[in-house]
């Protein structure tokens, strides 16, 4: 197998991860850097389940030794880089989240969508791991993937304070539905061998992010006209 490549991974463009990338970088930084790009890749490509300690090695290019030096387990190293990618994923999002900002909520919610959406399409193996293969890894990567969700959660109510300040919020869970509704629907379509078609998944993605933000709050009478 091949060394992984580091341009072509969202992990690997986290801030913590890419000077350890770089030459002359200190061995231990290194090591741990690229033990994060190869598992990565090597889950998306091989699944978990069939990844083994073995291969993550020989595609880092580090040893067996090393890798216990720095990782309790395979899940221990995947979770790692599982979060690392989300951090860059969602530093992605906010950014375009801001530029849309004075263009208020409908560019807003569409921006955080196409950001999204467009990270997965382009990044089709962190994709697979982030939707699919997280699910497989174990309690640790379940736990992992409950922290992303609840940030991803976050960034839609913020997006809603901010839009309709002093009006009563939904529900905290009305937005981590929202976000592992839209998981799921972006999971599917990478499960079906479409993740290249991940973008035509905006127009739902921000239908049903709107209906959470502009709508009512859970005190409203739904027999009165609200203003969106």
């Amino acid at each position: 197998m091949a060394a992984a490549d580091p341009q072509r991974s969202l992990v690997a463009s986290h801030p913590d991860l890419g000077p350890a990338l770089a030459p002359r970088t200190l061995v231990t930084d290194g090591q741990r850097a690229r033990l994060l790009e190869a598992v990565a890749q090597v889950v998306a490509d091989r699944g978990y389940q069939a990844t083994t300690v073995a291969e993550v090695v020989r595609a880092a290019g580090v040893s067996r030794t090393t890798f216990y030096a720095l990782f309790d387990s395979k899940e221990q190293c995947l979770v790692e880089a599982y979060r690392h990618g989300v951090d860059v994923l969602i530093a992605r999002i906010r950014a375009a989240v801001r530029a849309a900002a004075p263009q208020g909520l409908h560019a807003q919610v569409r921006a955080a969508n196409v950001a999204y959406l467009d990270t997965f399409r382009e990044e089709p193996r962190f994709a697979r791991t982030y939707l699919i293969e997280i699910h497989r890894a174990g309690d640790a990567a379940l736990e992992a993937r409950g922290e992303a969700l609840e940030r991803f959660a976050d960034g839609y109510r913020r997006i809603r304070q901010r839009v309709r300040p002093g009006t009563p919020a939904p529900p905290r869970e009305t937005f981590l539905a929202l976000a592992a509704g839209l998981d799921q629907l972006a999971a599917e379509r990478v499960r079906a061998g479409r993740g290249d078609t991940l973008d035509q998944l905006e127009p739902t993605f921000t239908y049903c992010a709107l209906a959470i933000l502009a709508g009512p709050g859970p005190d409203a009478d739904p027999t009165t006209d609200q203003e969106p």
